[in-house]
């Protein structure tokens, strides 16, 4: 069974869950993909602001495989994958945003680190950008 969580940013730069449900409805184990996201997002995010770039949409998705076919107690994650999808408003801030994304994901987020010792964390990135494409 894959468990998943999908965080997106709102105007004021908190993320939440993409259907508004707080942390409260989650079961445990979607809890830990959710800090997951959390971590990744907000660090990924501070990194960004200290490139002075702040992306136009960036959601995140965490999901991860199960060793069971329904969520139980004795169930433990198999493998963890990660979904990057920011939207930028220039090819440079593009750029910017890529490493960022990189410096998290490889160096910088504790939870990343944390589930790498339980199972393998795989990732994806999506950084676009609004900018017309220049002739």
């Amino acid at each position: 069974m894959i468990e998943k969580v999908t965080l997106q940013m709102s105007e004021n730069g908190k993320f939440r869950t993409e259907n508004g449900t707080g942390c409260e409805s989650l079961n445990p184990k979607a809890l830990l993909l959710y800090a997951a996201a959390q971590c990744s997002a907000q660090t990924a995010l501070m990194i960004m602001q200290k490139e002075r770039i702040t992306p136009k949409r960036f959601e995140i998705s965490y999901s991860g495989e199960l060793s069971a076919e329904e969520v139980k107690s004795e169930s433990v994650y198999s493998s963890f994958h990660v979904v990057y999808n920011v939207e930028c408003g220039s090819e440079d801030d593009q750029a910017k945003a890529s490493r960022a994304i990189d410096l998290t994901h490889e160096k910088y987020c504790g939870m990343v680190r944390m589930l790498r010792m339980i199972a393998p964390v795989s990732h994806e990135v999506a950084v676009v950008s609004t900018e017309p494409a220049k002739a």
